[in-house]
């Protein structure tokens, strides 16, 4: 997250909030950010809002998940919204979207499978 200069800036249990402001390295050809950063913010808030439901010391992994483009995002910083739909023992079921900072209009969805790694 570092590279994207996302940042994390809200944790609540089942639900995080990601954003990332635009910059020329983060941008398509066209001046849009790059699916590859939308699909990132969204695939990390999603690991961190399932992590938030598992036990202490547990650390996560995506086993899948299914992004869908809405629209180009060309905006100053989007944000990527996750909330736990289901937590499991094992498995974790995730939804995210991916919208414009300031008027929450939505340039993607993501839906996401977690597994918990529990600690030795």
């Amino acid at each position: 997250m570092n590279k994207l200069g996302a940042k994390l800036v809200s944790i609540e249990k089942g639900v995080v909030i990601i954003e990332c402001e635009l910059n020329q390295t983060l941008t398509q050809q066209h001046g849009f950010f790059h699916a590859g950063v939308i699909t990132s913010i969204a695939d990390v808030a999603s690991g961190y809002a399932a992590l938030t439901t598992m036990p202490k010391g547990s650390d996560v992994l995506t086993v899948e998940f299914k992004i869908n483009f809405i629209r180009a995002a060309k905006t100053k910083k989007i944000k990527a919204t996750s909330k736990v739909i289901k937590a499991g023992k094992t498995l974790t079921f995730c939804e995210s979207t991916v919208s414009d900072s300031e008027n929450d209009t939505i340039f993607a969805t993501m839906q996401a499978t977690m597994i918990c790694l529990k600690p030795d």
